[in-house]
């Protein structure tokens, strides 16, 4: 392989940064350390399982201090529908990553079904579009004429499914946010990058430990062909309803402290840092994320109280 096309294999690398090529794929999608209020964004079948009208923002600063590091912000909505059998949601993300900008756009469904113990099953489909837009002018390559350095813009289809159980005091999920494969590069001299399909697999439970104070752990597992488990773990306490205070441990990867306030009955706010485990710790200043949810009371559940899920 010539040089220009090391430098294009780099490129690829470093601007996608949860690619691989060839049998070699490393995480790929967004991650959130406050992934138990922000569950819709990756599994559909979680839309209306609140009961009220929810809206969810989101903005991350990842590895703080690293020039082109990813940048993420997110958004959704979901409601349940009638008495609650159906939901639907939808959802917008942001990512920049050096050079490439990636956005997706998406709308769930979910029915459920409720069961004699109170415990509900529900099934959600997740239907959208992704776009990934690569500005190579924003690099400095060696050769800045080079032939084989082209901007990449590219809109694929977004098709997920989901699996959700859950009731008052406990939840586990199922899902895939996109089942479908993406080939952003293909050449014969230079590996193919692509995007796979990831599986996720959430789960928590609520402990009264005392009439003011709840405890719950919670855990996401995420998988994808190629790559080892990625595990983050969760333990959050509930104070009067109001204060959340808690820590996460993403195997391997990072530790992160986690606060939440329940401003009133509708607004929340949450914030979460996280410092890298790794040497890359050795170079950024950590990430930063926010979270605000807003909602409103719906003929299913007419007044909103706070929740851990």
């Amino acid at each position: 392989m010539n040089k220009k096309l090391h430098f294009y294999a780099l490129v690829l690398l470093v601007v996608v940064m949860f690619w691989g090529s060839n049998s070699a794929y490393a995480q790929q999608e967004s991650q959130y350390t406050q992934y138990m209020y922000n569950t819709v964004t990756i599994n559909p079948a979680y839309a209306g399982s609140r009961g009220v009208l929810s809206f969810n923002g989101l903005y991350r600063s990842q590895w703080v201090g690293l020039d082109g590091a990813p940048e993420t912000m997110a958004f959704s909505a979901n409601t349940p529908i009638g008495l609650g059998k159906v939901g639907l949601g939808l959802s917008f993300g942001n990512d920049k990553i050096g050079p490439s900008t990636e956005t997706t756009v998406a709308a769930d469904f979910s029915y459920t079904i409720k069961t004699n113990n109170d415990l509900k099953i529900s099934f959600g489909l997740k239907g959208g579009f992704n776009s990934l837009n690569v500005d190579v002018n924003k690099l400095n390559p060696d050769q800045p004429l080079d032939p084989s350095l082209y901007n990449i813009d590219k809109v694929s289809a977004v098709v997920g499914v989901g699996f959700y159980i859950h009731n008052e005091k406990w939840y586990v999920g199922l899902s895939s946010p996109n089942v479908l494969e993406t080939k952003y590069y293909d050449d014969v001299a230079v590996s193919t990058a692509s995007e796979k399909a990831h599986i996720y697999l959430i789960g928590g439970y609520v402990f009264d430990l005392s009439r003011s104070v709840k405890f719950k752990p919670a855990v996401l597992t995420k998988a994808v062909v190629g790559a080892p488990l990625a595990i983050d773990l969760s333990a959050n306490f509930l104070i009067n309803e109001k204060f959340t205070l808690g820590a996460a441990y993403r195997f391997d990867a990072a530790v992160s402290a986690l606060a939440g306030f329940q401003v009133s009955d509708n607004l929340m706010i949450g914030y979460a840092y996280d410092y890298d485990t790794t040497d890359l710790g050795n170079y950024n200043a950590g990430s930063h994320e926010i979270i605000l949810r807003f909602e409103l009371g719906t003929i299913v559940r007419r007044v909103v109280s706070p929740r851990f899920f």
